[in-house]
C-alpha cells in the first residue's frame, strides 16, 4: 500500500478520479471548483467590511477552504512523508532541451536553477517567481477563475468563457516554454 502512494499513478487512475470531483461537488449542493476564489475568502474572512469586493458571506464558501487546507497537507504529505525516491520521469528529448537552456538538476518536483532561494534575488528568478506569480494571480482573477476551475468545472458545464480561458492558458503556457523561458534564461 505504502509503495503505491509513493510512485505516481498512471493517467488511466488518476484522470477519472479527478473528472470525478465534478459530478461530486455538483451532488453537493451545486458547487463550483475552484482554487483562486479561496484568496478573496481569505481576505473577506480578514479584513471585513472594509472593501465592498470583500464583503459577503465567506463562511458559505468554508468548504473550499478546507478543501484547499487539504491541498497543502496533501501536498506537504507528498512531497516529505511519502516522497517518490525515483527522479521525476521526463521524455529524453524534454531532458535535452532543458539541459541546453542550463538546468542539469532533475531530482526535485521543480528544477533549483529556477525555483530556489538562492535563485529569488537573481533577474532570472525575480521574472519567473514575483513576476510570474503576479501574473498568474492576475491573469486568474481577470479570467474569472484559475486554470483547475475552468477546466474542470467549467468545461463539464459547457460554458463558452471557461473554454476561451482554458486556450488562453493552453497558449500561455505554449508561449512561456518555446519563447519566454529560453529568453528569461539566457539573462
Amino acid at each position: 500500500m505504502l509503495e503505491m502512494l509513493c510512485t505516481p499513478w498512471p493517467w488511466y487512475v488518476a484522470g477519472p478520479l479527478i473528472g470525478l470531483v465534478v459530478p461530486g461537488l455538483l451532488l453537493l449542493e451545486n458547487k463550483q471548483f475552484g482554487l483562486s476564489a479561496n484568496l478573496r475568502h481569505i481576505c473577506a474572512a480578514v479584513i471585513p467590511g472594509k472593501i465592498k469586493f470583500f464583503r459577503y458571506d465567506w463562511k458559505k464558501e468554508l468548504w473550499n477552504l478546507v478543501f484547499i487546507l487539504g491541498i497543502f497537507i496533501g501536498g506537504f504529505t507528498g512531497s516529505y512523508i511519502l516522497k517518490n525516491p525515483n527522479p521525476i520521469g521526463l521524455s529524453e528529448r524534454t531532458l535535452t532541451d532543458l539541459r541546453k537552456l542550463g538546468i542539469e538538476d532533475f531530482s526535485e518536483m521543480v528544477p533549483r536553477e529556477i525555483f530556489s532561494w538562492s535563485n529569488f534575488l537573481t533577474t532570472q528568478g525575480f521574472i519567473v517567481l514575483v513576476i510570474g506569480g503576479f501574473l498568474i494571480g492576475f491573469g486568474s482573477r481577470y479570467a474569472g477563475g484559475c486554470t483547475s476551475g475552468h477546466a474542470i468545472s467549467g468545461l463539464s458545464n459547457f460554458q463558452l468563457p471557461s473554454l476561451i480561458a482554458v486556450i488562453g492558458f493552453f497558449l500561455g503556457g505554449l508561449i512561456m516554454t518555446h519563447f519566454l523561458l529560453p529568453f528569461i534564461l539566457k539573462l
